[in-house]
């Protein structure tokens, strides 16, 4: 604790010149956890007997991992000179797949810590990220941080830094969030460089709902930030978008834990309990104002975010679809990019179809559904969203390979596009080009930010990135690129529809949207995956690939045959030949019965990739 840190610890309600509002960005793993338990113990907010890593990550997932995966608002007093000022920071997540968490943080900030790793310099979020914030007009504060490292290179990549956003390397701070050098001299400069909030005090009550989450006990906790007016305990607010009133139980700021306070000001940033257990009363982007006295206009709200993945979620006991909805709902809530509808498939039961903004969303969000709320669930192969035009100018839009036409002429294709931004060494320029142009990617530019740092600029579909291209780009680059995409537009391709047959029968799980060139590929290794997972019967089981009527790939799984001959010792052989004629008399009736199951361990596996199953096989 820094001998500066205010007593008592979170001053209340404050004159809004006395308030600083302010976010930490960066690129994922450069330190802005570590920096911001560093300021929680400096401020003194938090002892050191109760300090731990991560002190804001809340959820186990993100400790396990060390990514934030929300955002975390905490409010800390800090003193500079005679004056005591409040300080609200919201701590970001980085990967590219929560950028959504960044934008609505930084619609509730007046300034950004825009933090890069000393030892690794500017990656491609952090470009991403520092333009969300200029885009929001917000004052940057340039740190590098982990100058401790024995790798670290601060004057160099301070220059590249301050080339980036303008100005001079000595403006750049350089601090370590692990031993907090520079830390003390960084909130100073928050302070001094960072605009206060402006708003009008007695004007009708207007905050913006930027977060939200469920309590099992408290129902919907709602983390606003004032922009006009005041808001009371016991007062009645109106959700403007919806008109619901509610009645304020319990109003205040976080620090970090909950603090109730008697009430919120202009600039303020803190939360609301309004003991409301339905979780579509809250949604992030809505005005809060008062009954009594209402404000007339919303403010902006949000942009909604568009869901970039597909994948379907299907609990493996079909009685536990209430609960997976449920589920949904409430993650819903502390989760805003999340989009669901109900769909149902033959192999799989009833689900739901949910859409995510990339392939780590869609990986947090089962983990916490399996954690959270103690559900088994299958999730089918990720896709994208398609338009389909048929030649009588009906136009589909696919989400799943399903509702794919079927029996019509195809005349388009059209798929969604990105610009990837590729940072890497200029060693691996040559790999990353290959890699880029084998998913058929299209080369905008490439633009050197240092003297051995290079930016390559990319024109991709989508479907191309959503499997495992971050994966093959950081294994062909020892770890060293990074990734950043946002959404282009559509383009028409030369996609088909790849169906997988099970003894004749179409198996919708299996589906997929592919190019022309790549069918055969899938086809191939879809039948040889199912042959190796799904057990063998009392006949003989196609496996097929086709793309309409057309069969490009198949395997058989072999029938598994009693020995009808084991009773016969030697003997004419017309009665052995008998037996094996009535045997395979039986075969063919079954097989004019006989259906197909297909366990779900198959499922699971051939949709996951997984190939343990045919290792356990082999074995």
């Amino acid at each position: 604790m820094s001998p500066r840190a205010v007593n008592p610890p979170v001053p209340a309600a404050t004159d809004p010149a006395l308030i600083r509002n302010f976010c930490i960005i960066a690129h994922i793993d450069h330190g802005k956890s570590t920096l911001a338990d560093r300021m929680l113990q400096i401020t003194g907010i938090v002892s050191d007997r109760d300090m731990r890593a991560q002190y804001l990550d809340r959820m186990d997932i993100e400790r396990e991992r060390g990514i934030t995966i929300k955002s975390q608002a905490v409010r800390m007093p800090w003193q500079l000179g005679d004056t005591s000022y409040a300080l609200n920071m919201i701590d970001t997540p980085g990967h590219v797949d929560f950028s959504y968490e960044v934008s609505r943080s930084l619609a509730a900030c007046e300034g950004a810590i825009l933090l890069v790793d000393a030892a690794q310099g500017i990656e491609a979020q952090t470009l991403a990220n520092l333009y969300l914030a200029l885009e929001n007009d917000l004052e940057i504060i340039p740190v590098l941080n982990k100058i401790d490292l024995p790798a670290a290179d601060p004057d160099k990549y301070a220059k590249e830094l301050a080339d980036l956003i303008g100005g001079s390397p000595d403006d750049v701070l350089k601090v370590s969030g692990k031993t907090g050098v520079g830390v003390e001299e960084l909130l100073d400069r928050v302070v001094e460089r960072i605009p206060a909030p402006t708003g009008v005090a007695d004007a009708p009550p207007r905050a913006m709902i930027f977060d939200s989450v469920y309590d099992s006990y408290r129902g919907v906790v709602t983390y606003v930030r004032m922009i006009d007016g005041k808001l009371n305990p016991r007062e009645r607010i109106q959700m403007m978008s919806t008109r619901a009133t509610h009645e304020i139980l319990e109003i205040g700021v976080s620090a970090p834990e909950p603090l109730p306070t008697k009430g919120l000001g202009v600039g303020e940033v803190g939360y609301l309990i309004t003991g409301v257990k339905d979780v579509r009363q809250s949604k992030v982007g809505d005005t809060v104002t008062t009954a009594a006295k209402s404000a007339t206009e919303p403010l902006a709200g949000y942009t909604e975010p568009l869901p970039m993945v597909f994948s379907g979620l299907y609990p493996i006991d079909g009685s536990d679809y209430p609960e997976l909805r449920e589920a949904l709902d409430k993650l819903k809530l502390s989760d805003a990019a999340l989009v669901y509808e109900p769909e149902t498939s033959v192999a799989l039961g009833f689900g739901f179809r949910a859409g995510f903004l990339g392939l780590l969303h869609l990986e947090i969000v089962t983990e916490r559904l399996r954690r959270e709320f103690g559900l088994d669930i299958i999730n089918t192969a990720p896709s994208v969203v398609y338009e389909v035009t048929t030649e009588d100018k009906k136009t589909v839009t696919v989400t799943n390979p399903s509702e794919f036409p079927t029996g019509a002429k195809i005349a388009e294709v059209r798929e969604p596009m990105v610009r990837a931004a590729i940072l890497a060494p200029k060693d691996y320029v040559g790999t990353i080009m290959e890699l880029c142009q084998s998913r058929r990617g299209t080369l905008l530019g490439m633009e050197y930010l240092g003297e051995d740092r290079v930016e390559i600029r990319y024109n991709m579909p989508l479907g191309e990135i959503v499997f495992d291209f971050f994966d093959q780009l950081k294994s062909k680059t020892a770890g060293y690129a990074s990734l950043d995409y946002e959404p282009t537009g559509d383009q028409a391709a030369d996609l088909v529809k790849v169906d997988i047959l099970l003894q004749g029968e179409q198996v919708d799980a299996f589906s997929a949207i592919v190019h022309r060139e790549k069918a055969y590929a899938y086809g191939v290794l879809m039948t040889g995956r199912l042959r190796e997972l799904i057990p063998r019967q009392q006949f003989e089981v196609p496996i097929q690939a086709a793309i309409g009527a057309r069969i490009i790939a198949r395997e058989s799984i072999r029938a598994m045959r009693k020995d009808v001959l084991a009773k016969c010792y030697g003997g004419d052989i017309s009665r052995k030949r008998k037996l094996l004629e009535k045997q395979k008399e039986g075969k063919k009736r079954m097989k004019m019965v006989g259906r197909v199951e297909v366990p779900q361990e198959a499922f699971i596996a051939a949709l996951s990739g997984d190939t343990e199953g045919k290792e356990a096989k082999k074995k």
